[in-house]
Order: C-alpha cells, then structure tokens, then sequence
C-alpha cells in the first residue's frame, strides 16, 4: 500500500501531518510521531510578541550584569524557538515545518530568515489578522496576505503555506490570488479563537475547544473545489478524529490532512490508529495508493457537480426527515 504523496513539493511517506500543538513542541512527542507514521509535522506558531518580550528581558538582564547592552536590531540566538527548529531537524527524518505567526511587515522578513537559517524544511503563516475595526474593507483584509506574502517569499526560498480562515468574501478568487502569488500551500482551515461568556462571573470567557468532525463539511466543500483549479498543495486541517474522516478528505483532493485535536484527545498513538485505518480503508475498497482516490469526489470529477453548489442546499433542506424533529 502506497500512502505517499507530496506537499509543497516536498515527498512525504504518508499524507498525514501532525499540525501545531503543544505536542509538536516536544522532542519525545515528535520522535513518536514519526514513529508512528506521521508525513511531517508542524511546530507550534512563532508568536512576534513572545518574541519581543524576550528580546526586552534579555536586553534588561545584559544591563543588569554591567555588560554591553545588545545592539539594537541584532538578531537574538539563543530563541528558544529557533532552537526547537534545529533539534526537530536533527532528530527527525521526516520534514519539519515552522509556523510563524507576525503583527509587523519588518517581523514575517526577520522571523522567517532565522526559520530558515534554522534549518525549516518549509514555512506556515498562520496569520491572525481579525477585522475588529468595522471600517476596515475586504479588499485592504486581502491585500494585507498577499502583501505578507509576497515580503515572504522575497525574503526566503522555503515552501512556503499560507493557513487561511474562510471569511474572505471571495475565498475561490483569493485562494487563487495567493497561489499564483506564491503559495505552496494553503491550509483550510485555520480555527480563529473567539471568547465565550461567563454568565456567572459577566466576563468573556478565554477557554479552547477542541475541533470535532461535524466542523468538517465546510473545508470538505473548498477543498472539492479547488482540486485541480489551484497549482497550491491543498492540506485539510479541521475536524479530523477517525480514519474515516482522513478518507474523506482525501477523496474531495486534499494532498495531506492534519490533525491536531485527535491528537491531543487521545495521545500521540492515535497517528498510528489513522494511518492503520486509511491503510485499511483503501485496501478494502482494492486502492493501491493514496494517488488512486486524491480528487476523485473534487468538483471536476464528481458526476454530478451542481451537487457541491447552490442546488445542493435545496435537496439538503428538502431531504431532511422530519420524523428525526418528533
């Protein structure tokens, strides 16, 4: 069985990937990983912020012991970061791909030079841009990725993914957009944190949870779409628990799926419970590879295509049994 295929021109051994989490942030976690199939990983985001508060109680501590006080601009090496990128590298054999998450133009350059510097084999931008400010427009939220984008791939030669939201307007055009400026990849979908209340105490309420598979259907949908109609890799990144759902989104054309919820749910094992159970799955149906069901549900190849179109939500809502409401 065949579960090989690539991601941003990088060959992996199989289309699953460990996406960022505290797990991939530890060495033992990341050697089990790869030991139990994963195609790569992604370390947790490079946050600027964190970055910067570092800089600052470094720069206080030199003062305090009398030495020179570091040179403004000057790269600061041991981050601690930067460190987990080298030793990833050294004690893994499959790819190693850097998340960084930036609020300036200047930090996605700097950031992404000392990622590659470290050895990254390929680059995520995860970027949190949310439009609090109501007069901001769609197109000034557009031209920012594309303009982070493009500072990016002028700065460094990595692969280079871009993990997108699906609130753009557009989201064909601008998947579109950033694969012709770019990308290698794009990642659907990046799963913006928002507060919950506490009717208790009458405060936001900052807690996570976990994706589930019924967040699926909507990444399921772009990714059917965009098969074959953008040169980008395609990675599926939400609401993946079970084989199953691997299957899935694999057969709407995505060449990887990524995982993080699963994992933190049930422990790294759980890799090898997917990458058994896809095996498993494309054998009991005579498929000797993974290339063998990439796209075949994608719009262009589905029989029917208006069933991934606006048609489709009049049979969804006409098909609904109400005997399940009684």
């Amino acid at each position: 069985m065949d579960l090989s295929t690539r991601y941003m021109g990088l060959p992996l051994r199989s289309p699953l990937i460990a996406s960022a989490s505290p797990l991939t942030s530890d060495l033992g976690a990341l050697r089990a990983l790869e030991d139990h199939g994963a195609g790569a990983i992604v370390l947790p985001s490079m946050f600027e912020e964190e970055l910067v508060a570092e800089q600052i109680e470094l720069e206080l501590r030199t003062e305090e012991l009398g030495a020179s006080p570091v040179a403004e601009g000057q790269d600061l090496d041991p981050l601690s970061y930067l460190e987990l990128v080298r030793r990833a590298k050294d004690a893994l054999e499959i790819p190693v791909i850097a998340s960084l998450n930036c609020v300036s133009q200047s930090g996605w350059v700097d950031y992404a030079r000392g990622l590659a510097e470290a050895g990254a084999d390929a680059i995520e931008l995860n970027i949190y841009f949310f439009p609090a400010d109501v007069t901001t427009s769609g197109l000034v939220i557009e031209n920012h990725y594309l303009e982070v984008l493009a500072s990016v791939r002028n700065a460094v030669s990595l692969p280079i993914a871009m993990k997108l939201s699906p609130y753009f307007t557009a989201f064909g055009a601008m998947a579109r957009a950033l694969s012709e400026g770019g990308a290698a990849g794009l990642v659907l979908f990046n799963r913006f944190y928002q507060p919950d209340i506490d009717v208790q105490q009458l405060r936001p309420e900052m807690d996570l949870e976990l994706s589930t598979p019924s967040e699926m259907r909507l990444p399921l949908l772009w990714i059917a779409i965009l098969h074959g109609r953008v040169t980008a890799s395609l990675a599926a990144s939400t609401g993946v628990e079970s084989a199953t759902d691997v299957f899935k989104y694999l057969l709407a054309g995505a060449d990887v799926v990524m995982t993080t919820s699963s994992l933190l749910r049930h422990g790294v094992g759980h890799m090898r419970t997917l990458v058994d159970g896809l095996r498993g799955l494309l054998a009991e149906r005579d498929f000797a590879s993974v290339a063998a069901i990439r796209g075949r549900l994608s719009q262009q190849n589905v029989e029917d295509p208006t069933q991934l179109e606006r048609v489709n939500y009049l049979r969804i809502l006409h098909g609904y049994k109400l005997s399940k409401a009684r």
